[in-house]
């Protein structure tokens, strides 16, 4: 369907990460937004009000009323919610989120696809900088907030349409992975492991998704992968591309793989930076810094570097623009320093993701005590598939706060995930790790158990309680 500009659009679902970027690209384009949600939350809130975009809450038929001219539906929406049975009740034309960012907004554009179960928003982040540095003007949907450009959207003026692909299903009336509607050219895989539990069955059924992905590549397209992942050489023989790279931390005889050299100069030593180098077909290139902590990030940039230099960007504007690179809201951002205390913010809620992210905050703050609060909130965090992982994910943290698992009232007994158990098997280890029923007694118990010069790291996906505004202002 095609719509002019003045077009009423109403978004299901609007405060997801992706949704609240679609609003700000449609109003962008001249069309008339509203949006509806259950559980509005910071940051994407924040950018949906400063967009001037009420969010309407909670789900109710009243949301349709006066009837849009199209609606949105986000993969959040059941196909029991009231303004999904009312869509349907007035005939209203709706479709996916996926499928309108293909269509309405990526269109003929050369997409690059940043794809994995690591580091999608911080991968396509760095892209999207590095294209702008470069001049080429690009447009780009990112599940965060990137620093560098204070909001997560922006329409191309240019050729290229950088997106966060993720493998989750598209809408309960469309049940394919996301990135197969964006019509990607190129795509970075960062990563392949299980993950979304109440979606993909095991690790196979994931890697059939990402086969999917790799086999719609063009052949002028191309594909970056990281070549450590062992899960990534099965999904290679269905790709119709030519142009694949591989990078990673160890080298490897194959014609297109870059090796990363990390360097141990003064400036890395004092762990306030990642500065490495890259070698690739008998060059080296570098040495490249950046602000942010972890071998992972490290990894993500070599990533961004050879889709790059794929595009026709030199490895010396690769260079400058990710020395300004700033990072993403919600991936290990600084709060605050309340009574001392520095407070850190981050997004992982995987067990590889805490246990990187750790010990990057570890590599980088290796003087101070470190308190990790987590909370298991993600659809996977919540089942027991990564009992035993968790109980390795924390090696890294002086002293842990584990938050009793978010809402777990429509799984059945054997399938949920027990934060009484992760909490044993930390403490076999030391005593080191403590359970709690809500966030304003975890606040109590930093305000009691750290000091001034010691660190805070809150890890979740959701809003939590509100527990950063409540940590900020009980430890000042």
């Amino acid at each position: 369907m095609e719509l002019k500009p003045g077009s009423r659009v109403h978004l299901m679902g609007i405060c997801g990460t992706a949704m609240a970027s679609l609003a700000g690209l449609l109003k962008d384009k001249g069309f008339v937004v509203t949006g509806s949600d259950s559980n509005p939350y910071p940051p994407m809130s924040t950018q949906i009000e400063n967009l001037g975009i009420k969010i309407l809450t909670p789900y109710s038929e009243k949301n349709l009323s006066p009837t849009p001219d199209f609606v949105i539906v986000g993969n959040v929406i059941s196909a029991n919610n009231p303004e999904a049975v009312e869509l349907k009740n007035k005939n209203i034309p709706f479709t996916s989120l996926p499928k309108a960012l293909g269509e309405w907004i990526i269109d003929q554009k050369n997409c690059i696809c940043i794809s994995g179960t690591h580091g999608k928003t911080t991968t396509t982040s760095m892209m999207s900088w590095v294209l702008d540095q470069a001049e080429k003007e690009p447009g780009f949907l990112i599940g965060g907030i990137p620093i560098n450009f204070h909001q997560s959207f922006r329409n191309p003026k240019g050729d290229y349409f950088v997106i966060e692909g993720d493998e989750y299903d598209t809408a309960f009336f469309d049940k394919v992975p996301k990135f197969i509607h964006y019509k990607p050219r190129n795509v970075i895989l960062t990563s392949v492991e299980f993950d979304h539990a109440d979606i993909y069955k095991d690790l196979d059924d994931v890697k059939k998704a990402f086969t999917r992905l790799v086999k719609i590549i063009p052949p002028q397209g191309s594909l970056v992968y990281w070549a450590d992942d062992k899960n990534i050489p099965d999904l290679l023989e269905d790709t119709n591309t030519k142009n694949v790279y591989s990078y990673g931390l160890t080298k490897k005889s194959r014609d297109n793989h870059a090796w990363i050299e990390m360097l141990s100069n003064a400036t890395a030593t004092t762990s306030l930076t990642s500065d490495f180098c890259i070698h690739f077909k008998g060059e080296k290139w570098g040495p490249f810094q950046l602000a942010q902590p972890g071998e992972y990030n490290v990894l993500n940039a070599a990533a961004v570097v050879l889709m790059s230099y794929h595009l026709g960007v030199s490895p010396e504007i690769t260079k400058k623009a990710l020395v300004s690179f700033k990072g993403v809201k919600r991936r290990q951002e600084i709060l605050g320093e309340p009574g001392g205390r520095l407070l850190v913010e981050d997004f992982a809620h995987h067990p590889t993701a805490v246990r990187e992210t750790l010990k990057g905050i570890r590599k980088k703050y290796p003087n101070r005590k470190i308190h990790a609060v987590f909370e298991p909130r993600s659809a996977t965090s919540r089942r027991k598939i990564f009992q035993d992982d968790y109980a390795h994910a924390f090696e890294s943290a002086d002293k842990v706060y584990i938050m009793k698992a978010f809402d777990q009232s429509k799984l059945a007994d054997e399938e949920k995930f027990s934060s009484e158990d992760l909490v044993k098997d930390l403490n076999k280890k030391s005593n080191r790790a403590a359970l709690f029923e809500n966030v304003d007694t975890i606040v109590s118990n930093l305000k009691k158990e750290s000091v001034s010069g010691d660190l805070i790291i809150v890890m979740s996906n959701g809003g939590f309680d509100g527990i950063y505004d409540k940590i900020l202002k009980t430890l000042s």
